[in-house]
């Protein structure tokens, strides 16, 4: 009986592989942009799996970019080294001190953790940041918040090339100010203008919940950029889903084909969304 289920086992797993060849070939050559965070960045269990499937991705011929977070991180070094946090509409207020923090915790500490998870599991990932070759040059968002940057020239040269020579990028989101600052950007924000600056076949924007969710509670799976702003507009679409979908509308505006939020803490996300006809999340579309 073992070994009849052991089989059974395998003949799924060949099926499986089987289905997902029409979609490994749709995706051979595509641009992947993948923004990681969430509750999966503190898992090495997660962090590992994640891993091992932004490998898998890089062999069968996807072009993926990680952008990252980490705001947890950043709050905890805050609290450890007694560095106050003032808060404006909800917002932190980013001063130079904190500043120093942040670029610490982001383009070090979670930066290299990713690097080095992708690294062990066989792929070659490079840490950079928006800085970068300025890569993102950023305006205040409200002087109110001090060094808090939103995007406003993207060039994604140096992408381009590490792509060309088979490197996954992990890039932290900070960005470069027009008199050489360093602004602090929403992880979502800058993965959202680095997918439209790359006319990125996908945004994944990975997250603690299962995708946009309609009145009833349900997950819609596919969407519009009509039916978003409808549904934000009567309430349904509220809270901590808002700036998602403005960043995925945003990035849909600027090139992107598609773009899903997702559970990014169930096992094999992005293999589901990209390789199988069940896919994951809330896809938004144009139309």
């Amino acid at each position: 009986m073992k070994k009849q289920n052991m089989n059974r086992d395998w003949i799924a797993t060949a099926r499986t592989l089987s289905e997902a060849l029409p979609y490994l070939q749709r995706y051979t050559g595509a641009t992947v942009v993948i923004k990681f965070g969430g509750h999966a960045m503190g898992d090495a269990t997660q962090m590992a799996g994640f891993a091992r499937d932004v490998v898998l991705m890089n062999q069968v011929g996807v072009h993926p970019v990680i952008v990252h977070g980490g705001g947890p991180m950043i709050n905890a070094l805050l609290e450890k080294l007694e560095i106050k946090s003032e808060f404006v509409n909800g917002k932190r207020v980013t001063d130079e001190a904190t500043m120093e923090v942040v670029e610490m915790v982001l383009s070090g500490l979670v930066n290299k953790r990713i690097v080095q998870a992708i690294n062990q599991e066989g792929g070659r990932a490079v840490g950079i940041s928006g800085k970068d070759a300025n890569m993102m040059v950023c305006d205040p968002v409200d002087p109110a918040l001090g060094l808090v940057g939103q995007p406003v020239e993207v060039t994604p040269d140096l992408i381009r090339q590490m792509h060309a020579h088979n490197i996954i990028p992990v890039v932290a989101p900070l960005g470069t100010g027009r008199d050489g600052e360093t602004f602090n950007v929403n992880g979502d924000t800058a993965a959202g203008a680095i997918a439209g600056a790359l006319r990125a076949d996908r945004l994944l924007l990975l997250t603690d919940v299962e995708g946009v969710k309609d009145a009833e509670g349900a997950v819609i799976t596919a969407l519009t950029i009509d039916s978003v702003e409808r549904l934000t507009a009567e309430g349904v679409i509220a809270g901590g889903m808002i700036p998602k979908t403005e960043t995925a509308l945003a990035a849909i505006r600027d090139g992107v084909r598609a773009v899903v939020i997702l559970d990014g803490r169930a096992p094999n996300a992005c293999l589901l969304e990209l390789f199988t006809d069940h896919g994951a999340g809330s896809m938004i579309r144009a139309e």
